[in-house]
């Protein structure tokens, strides 16, 4: 029973930003890719004020 409700539980966790920042960055197709979206998170983040 306690499995079921930790099962349902982690499906409806919202992923932190930490997260999505590395999802996004694993997505990246080469080198060039990578860079730039180093460089739009890093950009972003200084935009938020991190």
């Amino acid at each position: 029973m306690f499995a079921t409700l930790k099962r349902a539980a982690k499906a409806l966790r919202v992923p932190t930003a930490e997260e999505m920042e590395l999802a996004y960055i694993y997505e990246a197709g080469d080198r060039y890719d990578l860079e730039a979206r180093e460089r739009n998170l890093t950009r972003r983040n200084r935009n938020l004020g991190f």
